[in-house]
This record gives structure tokens, C-alpha cells and sequence, in this order.
């Protein structure tokens, strides 16, 4: 039998790893204190550990999907997760969601958390993405300069089963082969690449030293079509290009300051009281940076501040982008005040870690998932919302659906699959997944199948989406423009808002 050892500290949370015992209070006359009785378990039976976790989901069981199970309807729980948005926006969310199937798809991640919360699980936690598909990979500068791909949405992130994410992935490859045209035979055998690359990448990670598999680095990324589009763009998007597509000079005349350039709803100018606020909670958010970042960021000062539209989740959620500027208006930076709710998968983990900070959940996820993150990640708060803050837009670059054609699926799924597991094990027992998954096919079949009936569900709540809302559509008469470009009449109210918000 292993030992056991008596470790002796403060402990404000408790994480409990595969063969970890529970914490024990102790006292005695000495200050409080807590003692963790671990047990360290050898590698053979932390891979029986995970072997065990089949009898409570076999790895065929994962194709299953219960529609009928929801805890409420798909239209009530995409309603309820608009409480709290800028009421100005949501007829936009709704607009962008009711473009595509694959559309719906990114904007309703609290309807698949309700569906996957009635499913059984395997049992096995690891840090969750929470809103792991296609288009949320992407390309991104590492602190040291270079650049990378790897998951960059971490919104949703918390500590949940594994397969949640895999499940997610699933069905975005699914929607996504259709959606670029391709058969539902090959959509669904990319679903199945990518979770055999999971599957033999956790396997490789559960016999690695530990060290080498938190800086794992992918490093075939680039032969991927897909994603070396992604990169190129990255390379093109550097800080100068991001400020001569965000700003103008504020005049004719020569060397004329700049500012952001306005393209109401998606890109507004906030007001005076409006940028003091946001400038003010820059104090809390320096507190959480590293002493060398925060030397950096005393370097540039802030020229302007608007408030910014993002992503089809996000929209309605409180944004900021603050535009800085260093050694003159060569060197500028831009960063992102984000605001973050509550995770969609909370209300279905009672167990998970209660995070005091939504924004610091954020930042914590992606740490615990990437092996490189954004230098400048924090978080801060404004009238009681909890709010990321990091890089906007440097040398980042994104996956278009329309990359996705003949086999790129098949070779992105299996960039997914091995991005995953890297994050996975990272954050969870590698020896305990690679014991659950094993060396057969069974579960990836499962969740080739899941991933198909899955994404068939959402064409479902994709047109039921539609007919709930196409009469209302239609009485407003707003012609054939894009939604992005209806939104200009809500303008004023969404300002409104805002100050009604206090930020």
C-alpha cells in the first residue's frame, strides 16, 4: 500500500484529486489549521480508477441524448439567459442566433449545459472550456512574441465532466460539415478523428513526466489548412493594424490625435462619466497583475474608450475597449473589459469550486487550459458586475467555417481533439481519463453518433427559434439588411442602459 502523508497548511478550498482524501479539521490548542491526508496512488491503480468509472457510463453510452429531459424548453432557457444583458442588444443576439443553425448553436451554450446536466457522466473533472467548438480555437501572441493556436474562449469555463466538452465539440463539427457542405458520412468521421486523436494524445500524456505535459506544445499545427489560415491572419493583425481599423484621427490637421471610430451599436464612443468609471477600474485590475506587467502598463496612457459588440454569446454583455498609447502614436495597446456572468454550467455542478469572481474564474480556466496565455489577463469589477480584462486583437486570428472544406474537417477535428486533451490533462489525472477511454473505438463511435443527433436537436431549436420569433420580425418591417446593420435605432436606449447600469 502507498503511504500516507500529513500535509500541514491553510486552506480556503478544497480540490480534490483522484485518490485524495478529504480535508480534516484539527486544533488542539495551535491556530486553526487544516490537515489534507493524501494517498498517492500508483500509476496502475490510477488507470483501474478510471476503469472503474465505465460502470457507472459505458463509453458506448455517451451516444445518448434526451431532448424530452430538458429542464425547461430550448426558447425559455436561451429567455432566461438574457437576463442581465443590455435590454438594447438582445433583439441583436436573437437576429444573430436565427442566422444559421451553426449560429443558434454558439449563442445557446445554456441549453446543450441543461441537455448535458440530465445525461449520466463518467465521473472524471477536469477544467471545462465550456464552449469548446470550432470557432472558438484560434490563433493568438504568446508573452515571448511568437505565435500560437490554441482554445481561446474560456466565458463559460468551470471545473465539470470531460465529456462535456467533447460533446460540444461533437456537434459543432457536425453543424460545421454541414454548414460547409460537407456529407453527414464525413462530418461524423471527423467527429470520430477527432476523438481517437483525444483519446491516443491522453493515452501519450498518461506515461509523459508531468512537467512535459503542462508546456506540451503541438507542434504539426501548421500543416493543418485551417489553421494556418488562422496564423496568417494572426501575423496580419498586429496592435498598428488593429488601430487603423478601430480609430481615426480626431481631425484634418496633421498628426491629429486619434480616436475610435464609430460604427453604432457594434463600435460607440462611451461618455465622460461612462469612460471615468471604466478608467477607475483599472486600479482593481493592476492589483492582479504581475509586478513586471504592471511596470509595463505604467508606460501607456489611456486616449479613448468605446464600448464594443462581440462574438454571438457575448452580445448584450457589458464591453469595453480602452485604446492606449506608449512611445507615441506608433505604440499603442488595446485592452478588453470584458463582463462575465455566471458560468451557464454552475446551476448543474453544485460541487463545482463557488468562484467570489466571475472574471477571475475566466482568467483561472484559461491558465489551468493554455500553456501560454495573454500577459495581460486580469480582471477587475464595475457597480457590481464582475468583468476579464486582456489583449484585444493582438495578432489574433480565427477559423472561418468556410476553411472547413473537403478534408480540412477531418484534419481540424483532429487539431481539436489534441488541443482538448492537452487542456484536459493539464487540469485533470491523465491516467484516470486514458484508463476510462482505453485503447478501443467505442467511444468515439458513441460520440459520433451523439454528435450528429445533437446537432439534429439543434436545427430542431433553430427553426423553433425562427417561427417563435418571425411574426415579430416581420411587423418591424426591417428589410434585407444584415442584423449587424438593423441595430443603429437602439442606440440611445442602449446608452441608456448603460448609465442606468452605473458603467
Amino acid at each position: 500500500m502507498p503511504r500516507r502523508f500529513a500535509i500541514r497548511f491553510a486552506v480556503v478550498h478544497e480540490h480534490r484529486a483522484p485518490g485524495e482524501l478529504p480535508l480534516r479539521a484539527c486544533g488542539g490548542g495551535v491556530s486553526p489549521c487544516s490537515v489534507r491526508l493524501m494517498q498517492w496512488a500508483t500509476q496502475e491503480e490510477r488507470r483501474k480508477l478510471g476503469q472503474a468509472r465505465r460502470k457507472q457510463v459505458g463509453r458506448h453510452e455517451h451516444c445518448e441524448h434526451h431532448p424530452k429531459a430538458r429542464p425547461a424548453s430550448a426558447p425559455e432557457l436561451v429567455e432566461r439567459s438574457m437576463k442581465g444583458r443590455v435590454p438594447a442588444l438582445i433583439q441583436l443576439k436573437y437576429e444573430l442566433m436565427a442566422e444559421s443553425p451553426f449560429g443558434y448553436f454558439r449563442g445557446a451554450a445554456p441549453v446543450m449545459a441543461a441537455d448535458l446536466s440530465v445525461l449520466p457522466n463518467a465521473g472524471i473533472p477536469a477544467q471545462l472550456c465550456g464552449d469548446a467548438h470550432v470557432r472558438n480555437l484560434g490563433a493568438f501572441a504568446a508573452p515571448d512574441g511568437r505565435l500560437v493556436f490554441d482554445i481561446n474562449d474560456f466565458d463559460e469555463t468551470i471545473r465539470g465532466p470531460f465529456e462535456w466538452d467533447l460533446k460540444r465539440m461533437a456537434a459543432s463539427l457536425v453543424l460545421a460539415g454541414r454548414a460547409s457542405g460537407h456529407k453527414e458520412a464525413a462530418a461524423r468521421a471527423a467527429v470520430e478523428k477527432c476523438m481517437l486523436r483525444y483519446c491516443a494524445q491522453m493515452r501519450e500524456f498518461s506515461v509523459m513526466p508531468h512537467l512535459e505535459v503542462g508546456r506540451f506544445q503541438v507542434h504539426r499545427l501548421g500543416l493543418v489548412a485551417p489553421v494556418h489560415e488562422a496564423l496568417s491572419k494572426a501575423e496580419r493583425a498586429t496592435p498598428k493594424h488593429t488601430l487603423d481599423q478601430l480609430t481615426v484621427p480626431s481631425s484634418t490637421k496633421p498628426h491629429a490625435p486619434r480616436h475610435f471610430k464609430e460604427n453604432k451599436p457594434m463600435l460607440t464612443r462611451v461618455t465622460s462619466a461612462q469612460a471615468e468609471k471604466v478608467l477607475a477600474s483599472l486600479a482593481t485590475y493592476r492589483e492582479v497583475l504581475e509586478p513586471q506587467r504592471q511596470h509595463l502598463l505604467t508606460f501607456y496612457r489611456p486616449v479613448d474608450i468605446a464600448f464594443k459588440v462581440v462574438g454571438t454569446g457575448s452580445v448584450g454583455w457589458r464591453d469595453y475597449c480602452i485604446y492606449f498609447e506608449g512611445n507615441g502614436p506608433e505604440d499603442p495597446l488595446f485592452l478588453q473589459i470584458k463582463e462575465e456572468p455566471t458560468s451557464c454550467y454552475a446551476p448543474y455542478l453544485p460541487e463545482a469550486h463557488n468562484h467570489h469572481h466571475n472574471g477571475k474564474r475566466v482568467a483561472d480556466g484559461q491558465r489551468a487550459m493554455q500553456v501560454q496565455s495573454d500577459p495581460f489577463l486580469g480582471w477587475t469589477q464595475m457597480g457590481g458586475r464582475h468583468f476579464l480584462v486582456r489583449q484585444l486583437n493582438d495578432h489574433k486570428g480565427s477559423i472561418d467555417i468556410g476553411d472547413l472544406t473537403s478534408g480540412a474537417l477531418e484534419a481540424y477535428g483532429e487539431v481539436c481533439g489534441e488541443l482538448l486533451a492537452r487542456g484536459h490533462a493539464r487540469s485533470s489525472d491523465p491516467m484516470v481519463l486514458a484508463g476510462y477511454l482505453g485503447s478501443g473505438d467505442r467511444f468515439a463511435e458513441a460520440l459520433g453518433e451523439f454528435g450528429s443527433c445533437y446537432a439534429d436537436q439543434t436545427e430542431k431549436d433553430w427553426q423553433e427559434l425562427k417561427k417563435a420569433r418571425g411574426a415579430r420580425g416581420k411587423s418591424k418591417k426591417t428589410g434585407g439588411n444584415p442584423p449587424r446593420q438593423r441595430m443603429a435605432s437602439a442606440h440611445g436606449s442602449q446608452r441608456k442602459a448603460r448609465r442606468d447600469d452605473g458603467a
